[in-house]
C-alpha cells in the first residue's frame, strides 16, 4: 500500500475515534453526520418563503416580492439568515479556518437549490464561479472559502467549477464595517473578467451576502457579456426586520 494511502487510512481511523459532537448543543451526532446536529441546523434554516431579491419573508414562495419584482435585482439563494443562529459557524470558516460546519451547511444550500428548482423558481447554472480572493489575501489565509463551498456543491450536483476567467486584481481592505457607499468605492475596479466566457448561465458562489456589493460588482461584468447570474451562498445577512 502506498504511504499516502496509509497516512489517509490512519487519519480516517483517528477521526472516527474522536468524539463527534454538535458545535452548537454539544450532543453526540451519529456518523456520518458531522458539524451540526439535525435539530440545531433545522432551527437556523428558513421555514417560510423568502424573496430572492431582498430576503424578506413572503406568504407564497415566488422568485421576488412585489417590491423586488419592479427592480429585478440579482437572485440570491441561501438556506438561512446569517442572523438566525448559524452565522457564527459560517464566520468561523472564513476567519478561523474551522471547517466542521462546512459540509452540512453546503448540503443545506444544495437542498434549498433543489427545492427551488423543483418549484420552477430556479434554473441550474452551467458552471459555478467562486468569488475570487486577491492572491495576497489567499496566500495569507491559505484558502478561499468560496472555492471550498463551490467544491462541496460540485461533489453533490456535479456542476463544474470555473477556475479561470474571473480574477481579483485589487487587494482591497475588508468590507466589514464599511457603509454601503464605502463598500462600492472599495470594490470599484477590484475584479477583472476575461473578454470571452464560454457559458450563458452561472452561479456566483460566496459564503455570505450582506449588502450585495461584491456580487453586484461582479454580476455587472457578466451581464455585459449577456451571461445570466444568480448567487448561491451559505447565508444572507438581510436588513433588520425583513423576517418579522
Amino acid at each position: 500500500m502506498k504511504p499516502s494511502l496509509v497516512v489517509g487510512k490512519i487519519m480516517q481511523l483517528i477521526s472516527a475515534s474522536l468524539p463527534n459532537r454538535c458545535l452548537m448543543c454539544h450532543q453526540s451526532i451519529a456518523l456520518p453526520a458531522r458539524g451540526l446536529c439535525h435539530v440545531c441546523l433545522d432551527s437556523g434554516l428558513y421555514h417560510q418563503p423568502i424573496c430572492q431579491g431582498c430576503g424578506c419573508a413572503m406568504q407564497v414562495q415566488c422568485i421576488f416580492c412585489g417590491r423586488c419584482l419592479l427592480k429585478q435585482p440579482i437572485a440570491v439563494i441561501a438556506p438561512c439568515s446569517y442572523h438566525q443562529g448559524l452565522g457564527e459557524w459560517i464566520g468561523l470558516i472564513k476567519y478561523q479556518a474551522q471547517f466542521a460546519a462546512l459540509p452540512v451547511l453546503s448540503q443545506a444550500l444544495v437542498n434549498r437549490v433543489c427545492e427551488l428548482e423543483s418549484l420552477g423558481l430556479l434554473r441550474l447554472p452551467q458552471v459555478l464561479v467562486p468569488v475570487p480572493l486577491h492572491i495576497n489575501r489567499q496566500r495569507k489565509r491559505g484558502f478561499n472559502q468560496a472555492w471550498l463551498i463551490a467544491d462541496s456543491i460540485y461533489q453533490q450536483l456535479n456542476i463544474p467549477i470555473a477556475v479561470q476567467g474571473l480574477e481579483r486584481v485589487l487587494d482591497t481592505e475588508s468590507q466589514a464595517g464599511l457603509t454601503g457607499q464605502q463598500r462600492r468605492m472599495n470594490l470599484s475596479g477590484a475584479f477583472r473578467l476575461a473578454d470571452s466566457f464560454p457559458y450563458q448561465r452561472i452561479a456566483l458562489i460566496d459564503d455570505v451576502v450582506t449588502t450585495g456589493t461584491t456580487v453586484n460588482e461582479i454580476a455587472t461584468m457578466f451581464k455585459k457579456l449577456n451571461i445570466h447570474v444568480q448567487v448561491w451562498c451559505l447565508a444572507r445577512a438581510e436588513a433588520p426586520g425583513l423576517l418579522d
